[in-house]
């Protein structure tokens, strides 16, 4: 994990049906998380105003719309985000080279244009709900959804994305296959010891991502429908700095060793 506060790197997922909803989750927890994430289901209930709203509140956002189109469509939507305002976005790195040399371009113009600081752009590689039968039955060839995670991670990377979002247990993979400096790493698929795995397949705890070099976790309903919500972020914030703790501990036994 990178610089920055473990609490900056927990972004949580509005998994909500409504603007009011996610209104409410926000004034609750802004102080306990570091960024809200917003998916498809709550923009399109409450479309863009509620981005504005938190990001007017001086909230961060990671607009979750997964842009996978032509690439004049998909510059077009990086332009929409950027002004937006949100601090992260993503692409799938299936929409190919093309597209997202495309979005990285428009993304870094539009910034520009604007005066502002560039917001992240990421891309999706392989679905956390997805895995090798679900890859195959959509016909991709690759042995693994490892490789596939890989061979999408160096696409992106060779496009002048900002990292990608992969789940947990391909973390080490992507490190070795990218080894650009400051690449980050969104990791979905988190779920604390004891809690559902919901319809995720590849999973860590928070400290096990952490340790394997996750730069940001994305948690949602682990922490929305706990008993107290802000104590589960907080419980999940100190176990990302007990795994960073532990890694930072391990390097400095090596170069003493």
């Amino acid at each position: 994990m990178k610089d920055g506060s473990a609490r900056d790197k927990l972004i949580l997922a509005l998994d909500v049906e409504t603007a009011r909803e996610a209104r409410r989750v926000v004034e609750m927890l802004h102080e306990h998380v570091g960024m809200f994430k917003i998916n498809a289901q709550l923009f399109t209930a409450a479309g863009p105003d509620v981005v504005r709203e938190i990001v007017g509140e001086g909230g961060r956002v990671f607009l979750d719309l997964k842009y996978h189109d032509i690439p004049n469509t998909v510059a077009s939507a990086c332009q929409e985000a950027v002004r937006l305002g949100v601090s992260l976005f993503n692409v799938h790195a299936s929409g190919g080279s093309e597209m997202m040399r495309r979005a990285a371009e428009a993304t870094s113009n539009e910034a520009t244009r604007l005066g502002r600081e560039k917001p992240a752009l990421i891309a999706v590689t392989v679905l956390t709900s997805a895995d090798a039968a679900t890859i195959s039955e959509i016909g991709i060839a690759a042995p693994s959804v490892e490789a596939q995670v890989r061979r999408l991670a160096q696409l992106a990377a060779a496009c002048g994305l900002d990292g990608v979002v992969a789940s947990p247990h391909e973390i080490a993979p992507v490190r070795a296959a990218v080894e650009r400096e400051g690449f980050l790493l969104v990791t979905p698929g988190v779920r604390p010891a004891g809690v559902a795995h919901d319809d995720q397949k590849r999973v860590m705890t928070p400290a096990e991502a952490v340790r394997a070099g996750a730069d940001y976790l994305v948690v949602g309903r682990a922490i929305l429908n706990a008993p107290d919500p802000a104590r589960a972020a907080l419980e999940i914030v100190e176990e990302m700095e007990s795994g960073r703790r532990k890694t930072e501990d391990g390097r400095n036994n090596a170069v003493e060793n």
